[in-house]
């Protein structure tokens, strides 16, 4: 099955919210746990005094209004020359042109249920009506809930949830409408260099249809925001920007210049003083990730993921992920790593702790073979192993 639009072989398979510490605390799902104490320091981790914090805007009580003075421009100034261009009609690769290719494949999404009201943003994958989302937007919609989705164009269409997955923060819902809709072109997140340009669209604060544009900040960041539940919270190998993210905007699209998604945002870090707005750390699933999660969602209502089969935290006194205890004939034991080593590359991407190995790990598929780099215990040489991924739900 394939979807999205006109994107070259674009086919998946290739905060008014919850907020937690940043690095999780253990239970990053079946097979792996993460550390309980945040790192002060380090590539991949958040500073110290930074918390997670999950896009979903909480229901608003009025409109977040503006008025823009009109009229006389002062002394000595002439009216400015209206330059712009046609709808339509913008160059390629400018803001103005992505604008026009996204807005209409991002919804935004409602939802309505007994414990409260939440707001944010989808992605439409497919002309009837499949739209990607993030798992903690509709999930108070789980038990006799309410979603609706508004188009761009302003007309509203129930939906109803196709399936969910809390521990990769993935959800796919389904428009109920009979009209044609525009999915969105995909990129791959394989593909993303630190520095490149990048928009986010979506609806924060309940302002549907809102372009902000920022860069690629980092890649590969482990993040973990945790859900409306203790067991649900989810380590995401994210995509950071500074491109302004905000409440409301979870769920919604992270896209390249070509106006092609490679993202799906996710969750911001905020000071954890009450301010929950933007301070320019923004994170996002990778595209890669999301779709895989999102066709098995649609095919068979639920999704699997990698897991190595081990429970660890950040080792102690030194970079890396240690063992804390392994599944019995799980993938980590049968390839010869045992309680109390210590896991400090996974690939080519060096492990500076627990979380960073969890978010290594759900970066693969179930069955990838990867080369695990270990040591026997904290101080010993490194050693190079290939292990089989497992599979969990």
């Amino acid at each position: 099955m394939q979807f999205g639009g006109a994107a070259p072989t674009a086919g998946w398979g290739g905060p008014d919210g919850p907020t937690a510490a940043y690095p999780a605390q253990p239970g990053a799902g079946p097979g792996e746990t993460g550390p309980v104490a945040p790192r002060s320091s380090g590539r991949g981790l958040l500073a110290a005094g930074l918390v997670a914090a999950m896009l979903v805007s909480g229901g608003l009580g009025g409109w977040i209004g503006a008025t823009v003075a009109g009229g006389n421009n002062g002394p000595g100034l002439s009216a400015p020359v209206n330059t712009a261009q046609p709808v339509g009609t913008a160059p390629d690769g400018t803001v103005e042109a992505v604008a026009d290719k996204v807005l209409p494949s991002v919804v935004s999404v409602d939802v309505r249920a007994q414990a409260g009201r939440g707001e944010g943003s989808g992605v439409i994958l497919t002309q009837d009506g499949l739209i990607v989302t993030n798992n903690h937007v509709i999930a108070m919609a789980a038990n006799a809930g309410r979603i609706q989705v508004r188009f761009d164009d302003g007309t509203t269409a129930p939906a109803t949830i196709v399936g969910t997955d809390p521990a990769t923060d993935i959800a796919v819902i389904k428009a109920d409408t009979t009209r044609s809709l525009t999915p969105i072109a995909l990129g791959s997140s394989a593909t993303l260099d630190e520095g490149q340009a990048v928009a986010a669209v979506g609806s924060p604060l309940g302002l549907s249809g809102t372009v902000t544009t920022g860069i690629i900040s980092a890649l590969n960041r482990p993040v973990r925001a945790g859900g409306e539940q203790s067991d649900q919270s989810t380590v995401i190998d994210a995509i950071q920007t500074d491109a302004a993210v905000n409440p409301g905007n979870s769920g919604g699209a992270l896209v390249n210049m070509n106006g092609e998604l490679v993202g799906i945002n996710s969750a911001i870090a905020s000071l954890g003083s009450g301010n929950s707005g933007s301070i320019g750390l923004g994170f996002a699933i990778p595209v890669d990730q999301a779709r895989r999660i999102a066709d098995q969602l649609i095919k068979q209502g639920y999704a699997t993921r990698a897991v190595l089969g081990v429970s660890v935290s950040d080792a102690p006194d030194t970079d890396g992920a240690l063992v804390r205890a392994t599944e019995p004939g799980g993938p980590a034991e049968r390839a010869g790593i045992r309680d109390g080593a210590v896991i400090v590359k996974v690939g080519d991407r060096v492990t500076e702790g627990g979380d960073a190995l969890v978010a290594a790990i759900r970066s693969r598929a179930p069955g990838d073979t990867v080369s695990v780099t270990y040591a026997a215990r904290v101080g010993d040489q490194p050693t190079t192993v290939d292990v089989v991924l497992g599979e969990a739900r």
